[in-house]
């Protein structure tokens, strides 16, 4: 079992409220270009400017124009434990597949304190819960025994998307966690193969925004076991990482890059990641110009 779920990017008006006729337009292209899912409000959404309500309107509308045409990830990050725990219910409510949370972040945390927090939250959330782990971001990781603990303790808790630079850190969970029905991601594109031959479940990776079809044909390939085919679309999505280094928030730079692909939207992203150098721009649209012609000549 392999997918590929999109942490899509969200769309905003002036006042940074989401816009949602645009983000219409981020819907229909990710579902014709062959996603298996939509992870909605990720950290590729820019979920921080968004206050409680806003963020469960946009969940009900997200859901409502989708119309069951994909699975559908929410995620409810609040700042508050309690608005997380009473959105993480809205959004299962609503019907989502499951909600996604990375813990506190600032503060530091132990492995106690990361075991705390997600017991009392799983406990607490009616439905599928999927942990996020983004060191980078949180300033701590949750480790193989931690979240081995987790799943033993909760049948709620049914994954984890793991955005980590050192790859054996997601082998480090999937050894904890063998025998046990979970469902660990990679977080970052490039490590698809690693992380199915460590036995993962595929990819949560912001790329795939940019380039649905590339990899709804990666997956595709890999269950078909078209190896040849996998190592030649492994390689496109390789030579697309530089795009997330190119800006210190690489999603304004994806919502350009996505009317460059005939997406018609604004790229309007928060404050104060709302600006790009023209020659950024130029350098990510020669990179996604190169890649999608290599691809249209493996076709």
């Amino acid at each position: 079992m392999c997918e590929i779920i999109v942490p899509v990017v969200t769309i905003f008006d002036e006042n940074e409220k989401p816009d949602f006729e645009e983000n219409k337009k981020v819907i229909d292209f990710l579902i014709e270009g062959g996603v298996d899912g939509i992870l909605v409000l990720g950290s590729t959404g820019e979920f921080t400017v968004l206050d409680y309500e806003d963020k469960l309107q946009f969940a009900k509308d997200y859901y409502k124009y989708t119309k069951g045409r994909v699975d559908l990830y929410f995620g409810s990050n609040c700042a508050s434990f309690e608005d997380t725990v009473k959105l993480s219910n809205e959004a299962i409510k609503i019907g989502y597949k499951g909600i996604m949370v990375m813990g506190p972040y600032y503060f530091a945390m132990d492995d106690e304190k990361i075991f705390i927090y997600y017991n009392e939250l799983a406990k607490k959330v009616k439905g599928n819960l999927y942990i996020y782990n983004f060191p980078a971001r949180s300033g701590y990781s949750v480790s193989g025994e931690v979240y081995a603990k987790l799943v033993e303790e909760n049948s709620n808790i049914v994954g984890l998307k793991d955005s980590v630079l050192d790859p054996l850190h997601t082998n480090r969970l999937l050894r904890a966690t063998e025998g046990h029905k979970t469902k660990i991601y990679s977080g970052f594109d490039d490590q698809f193969l690693y992380n199915l031959s460590t036995g993962g479940s595929g990819c949560i990776g912001a790329l795939s925004n940019l380039v649905p079809e590339i990899w709804s044909d990666l997956v595709k390939s890999t269950k078909e076991k078209n190896f040849d085919r996998v190592y030649k679309l492994s390689n496109l999505i390789h030579k697309l990482m530089p795009l997330y280094d190119l800006d210190s928030n690489f999603s304004h730079l994806f919502k350009k890059l996505m009317a460059v692909r005939g997406v018609d939207i604004s790229p309007r992203s928060i404050f104060p990641y709302n600006q790009l150098s023209d020659e950024v721009f130029e350098k990510g649209k020669d990179i996604l110009k190169k890649v999608i012609k290599e691809y249209e000549e493996i076709k």
